[in-house]
């Protein structure tokens, strides 16, 4: 029995026939699809009608195979579009969210924008209703606590005009006098540094007299304000300008706003009174403030002339 298999083994019995084994194309299909497309060549260069039916025939038979493989083809064919759509997209995707981002800078940005530039065109006025020239400046650093001092420096010095004992306003009023001053920057002394004193007149009565500062930079910031003649009561409410300096408009040009009246206090044994003033400058939160230069001063940067021009 074990014989007689091995021989019907040799002889090639029990295989499977070659174009029945799975995986394979049977030969014959193959040749068939050969001599179908050789016989649609031969048919497509002749123009004779009678072989009309003959293209249709074999059109029939080969056209759903040419459909099955142009479907099959046409996903591989299309990936490299798809993978540059996509590079595409993302390419735009990155622009978009950079755009978005610095969108999102620029609306957190904005009322800081707002606020310096209501600051600077007050500065402009200020200029044109104290009929002086203004160089402009911003305040980049505060004095220090431990030197019981009131001094604010700003970015400006010689280089652009600044010289010691100019005066120092913002859109607000008076914020103080020049100290000293380097190439590029320039120290402030406040008017309500203990310090400082400041000729100051009631626009009401005209009365003139001194204030001085108490140290206090905050909302309660405050200024003594003592008359020269000790009879006059000043009213509440009144509001206290700079009087001018002796020597020209150093170190404080006239008519420049200081405060305005809070509270009077009256001393029977002096028989003197004195007036605490609430100063206009919020010093706590100084931002660009204006240097009184005179007219036609040399400076490495634009300068606010009187009528509210630059230069």
């Amino acid at each position: 029995m074990t014989t007689a298999l091995r021989a019907l083994g040799r002889r090639g019995y029990g295989r499977a026939p070659r174009e029945d084994r799975p995986g394979r194309p049977p030969g014959a299909l193959v040749i068939a699809l050969v001599l179908a497309c050789a016989s649609l060549m031969v048919l497509d260069s002749s123009d004779d009608g009678a072989l009309d039916p003959a293209r249709r025939a074999i059109g029939e038979a080969v056209g759903p195979a040419q459909a099955a493989a142009d479907s099959a083809v046409r996903p591989i064919a299309g990936l490299s579009d798809r993978f540059e759509s996509q590079d595409d997209l993302r390419g735009r995707l990155t622009a978009l969210e950079s755009e978005n981002a610095e969108l999102r800078a620029r609306v957190r940005k904005a009322p800081y924008d707002a606020a310096r530039l209501a600051e600077l065109e007050g500065l402009t006025a200020a200029a044109t209703e104290l009929s002086q020239a203004l160089v402009p400046a911003r305040v980049i650093a505060i004095g220090s606590s431990q030197s019981f001092s009131s001094t604010v420096t700003i970015d400006a010095g010689s280089d652009s005009g600044i010289t010691p004992d100019l005066t120092v306003v913002n859109d607000d009023g008076l914020v103080g006098r020049v100290l000293r001053v380097t190439d590029t920057t320039a120290t402030v002394l406040l008017i309500v540094d203990p310090d400082s004193t400041v000729g100051g007149r009631l626009a009401e009565s005209m009365e003139i007299g001194f204030l001085k500062g108490r140290g206090v930079m905050g909302r309660t910031a405050r200024l003594d304000l003592e008359l020269v003649d000790e009879t006059v009561v000043p009213r509440k409410h009144d509001t206290v300008v700079t009087w001018g300096s002796e020597h020209g408009d150093s170190p404080y040009v006239a008519g420049v706003p200081i405060g305005r009246v809070v509270s009077v206090f009256s001393s029977l044994r002096d028989t003197s009174q004195r007036a605490v003033i609430d100063p206009y400058v919020d010093f706590a939160s100084l931002d660009i403030v204006g240097v009184v230069v005179p007219s036609g001063t040399r400076s490495d940067r634009a300068v606010v002339e009187a009528d509210g021009s630059l230069r």
